[in-house]
């Protein structure tokens, strides 16, 4: 019987030790944080808008080849082309959609093969109706053809357009890493597209790299410098094992910097009104911890600087100086949308001429320190592509717009492109959308470069995935070392 009760005692404080350890396992598990910590709702919320805006790319790409509208469903006076770089975005939102369980893999691998192959032996030359030159794409393409969107003079050869297609080209290249016979030629393929460009041509004043060009009249004489969308231009244009740019690019790009440098709305930092300056780059690069020269000197890092882009736009909302319709805390978000206003028809009376304030169809809106365009419109993927800079202040913006406006601005694929409750004019012309009785101007369209960073940047806030998948891609890990990028995940040899 002794023997027992030692037996049993030994039994009991087993279990409590065993209790007692795991009690404090428990409690030195770290805490959940971003979106593991939100609430059940608001996780549900946010997954259903990356859902929907999802699959405004599943629904509208044109299978066969590739290309993905600029808008849709519906475009303008009845036009429908294709933006080569909405088809980037949509390469990188079908990988997200294998991710999530929201598109099988092998419908992705067929979807991006399509893609690929199309870019890859599309016409390439001089000839005013091709689809590219020298590695480089048209802007806007035809849907079904893929060949430059009507040969018009309009359409440039676009050097940020065609990067913005290569984010997702290169992103394809590194996702699809399986040994199959169709991934093989996912990767075969965008490597090749992407060594074909031809940097050094477009550069004709080196080492900038102009913004576009057209057989019609040759270079445009502007070239990318200073701080907005393009920063992504450079570190791919950098990376190129094939026609890279000098070393010296980054410096010329950046040289200009201190003039767009300051204190907007409380929040010091490199200014670029429209907040899709501070997001696209972002979509592929992970720019947390990594700095070049230029924010080595002012101690933060780009991502910290579109924080405080982000910020400063929200506080202009809030202030709102202009007096505009429902701007405040959580109604904000100024980036290049649609508006309400049409174009001028050629011998009809200018309708808007007489307006106390100014309106504007499409146009790159946005506040700064250096020059603000605000008509009262507001475009939701403003303040959604920036989830992954700032939640605490885009979360609730995102509920606040649902709840506000319901499905009159949050349908079936997301948020429409822009809405404006200032607007409420019933006698005049629009360019697209309707008015709402007590809402406003609402747009019915969506934009394919609006939609994509919202898939991207929502998936980037939830998981790092895009980021994840383009720290191991060489040639942007050269472009930014080679730009003089150093520290954090760059400098980490597990990140490859």
């Amino acid at each position: 019987m002794k023997f027992k009760n030692i037996v049993r005692a030994i039994r009991v404080n087993v279990c409590v030790l065993t209790l007692v350890l795991g009690a404090g396992q428990a409690l030195a598990r770290p805490a959940p944080t971003g979106y593991a910590a939100l609430p059940k709702q608001q996780q549900a919320s946010l997954d259903d808008l990356e859902r929907r805006t999802f699959e405004y790319f599943r629904d509208s790409a044109n299978v066969t080849n590739g290309q993905i509208p600029d808008h849709w469903p519906q475009q303008p006076q009845g036009d429908y082309f294709s933006s080569i770089a909405a088809v980037g975005f949509g390469l990188t939102a079908y990988a997200i959609g294998v991710e999530r369980g929201w598109m099988p893999r092998p419908e992705a691998v067929k979807r991006t093969l399509a893609t690929l192959r199309f870019f890859h032996d599309a016409p390439q030359s001089d000839a005013p109706d091709a689809t590219g030159d020298h590695g480089f794409f048209y802007h806007f393409l035809d849907m079904k053809t893929g060949m430059r969107y009507g040969a018009r003079h309009w359409v440039e050869l676009s050097t940020v357009d065609t990067t913005l297609l290569l984010g997702g080209v290169l992103f394809s290249e590194s996702y699809y890493d399986r040994n199959t016979k169709d991934e093989k030629e996912i990767r075969q393929l965008a490597d090749e597209i992407y060594r074909r460009a031809d940097w050094q041509w477009a550069s004709p004043r080196p080492p900038l790299v102009a913004m576009g060009w057209t057989p019609e009249t040759g270079f445009i004489r502007a070239d990318w410098q200073g701080y907005n969308e393009a920063m992504l231009l450079y570190v791919l244009a950098l990376g190129s094992p094939t026609h890279a740019v000098d070393a010296t690019a980054w410096k010329a790009w950046t040289q200009t910097y201190d003039a767009t440098w300051g204190s907007f709305q409380g929040q010091e930092h490199l200014g670029f009104a429209p907040l899709f300056g501070h997001q696209y780059s972002h979509v592929w690069i992970d720019f947390r911890g990594i700095q070049d020269e230029y924010m080595r000197k002012r101690g933060i890092d780009y991502f910290t600087n579109s924080q405080r882009a982000t910020l400063a736009q929200r506080e202009y909302a809030i202030h709102n100086p202009m007096q505009w319709k429902d701007y405040g805390a959580n109604v904000w978000g100024l980036t290049a949308c649609n508006g309400p206003r049409a174009e001028l028809i050629p011998g009809q009376p200018d309708r808007y001429a007489n307006d106390p304030k100014t309106f504007y169809g499409y146009i790159a809106r946005g506040a700064g320190l250096f020059g603000t365009i605000d008509d009262g419109t507001i475009a939701p993927t403003a303040a959604a592509s920036s989830i992954a800079f700032v939640p605490e202040i885009v979360i609730p913006a995102i509920e606040e717009m649902k709840k506000r406006y319901a499905d009159n601005v949050y349908t079936r694929y997301g948020f429409v492109d822009a809405f404006n409750a200032s607007f409420d004019y019933t006698d005049r012309p629009l360019r697209t959308g309707h008015i709402v009785e007590g809402i406003g101007w609402v747009d019915t369209l969506y934009l394919g470069i609006d939609q994509g960073p919202i898939v991207a940047m929502l998936e980037n806030y939830r998981s790092d995935f895009v980021w994840k998948i383009m720290r191991r891609n060489p040639y942007v890990r050269e472009g930014l070392k080679r730009a003089g990028f150093t520290g954090g995940w760059l400098d980490d040899p597990a990140a490859k």
